[in-house]
């Protein structure tokens, strides 16, 4: 992943992509123990990427591009809590590389916005394993209207 990162850095710093965070269950990794996923996930402002990765020899692998053997995805920030979980994300080192991860009271109120039950499971590992500060989240499911999900997440699983 370590590659796959130093090519996501130069897309940003060739100015192909805007800020970029990773998230999903890869992000989750740097929180709680890691669960089964087949990509990265990157939320970014899309641009030319797929021709930017192409010209370095990367190939599309359906929704995905195979960048130094990790599938990746470019999603946009696609509502205004993803949106700011991009630009709140958490600067971090992956080995020697800089890289962005969303914090984890971001993920979790993304994975209750999502609400899948998969979702709801991994949120409650994250409550679990006490890597969240359930204040700050609790203010960013109040800030984006998501606190009926809280409530019925907390009957659920009884964090």
């Amino acid at each position: 992943m370590e590659k796959t990162l130093k090519v996501i850095n130069r897309m940003e710093a060739d100015g192909v992509i805007g800020r970029y965070a990773i998230g999903g269950a890869v992000a989750a990794i740097f929180y709680i123990e890691p669960f089964t996923t087949y990509d990265l996930d990157n939320l970014v402002v899309l641009t030319p990427i797929y021709e930017y990765l192409a010209r370095k020899g990367y190939e599309a692998e359906g929704e995905a591009v195979n960048v130094e053997g990790w599938p990746v995805q470019f999603l946009p920030a696609y509502n205004p809590l993803v949106a700011e979980a991009l630009k709140q994300a958490v600067e971090i080192k992956f080995k020697r590389t800089p890289t962005r991860v969303m914090s984890a009271e971001h993920l979790v109120a993304i994975m209750l916005q999502t609400g899948r039950t998969k979702d709801y499971a991994r949120a409650a590992k994250f409550l679990e394993e006490d890597v969240v500060d359930v204040e700050r989240l609790e203010d960013i499911l109040s800030r984006h209207e998501l606190s009926g999900k809280w409530r019925e997440f907390s009957r659920r699983f009884k964090p």
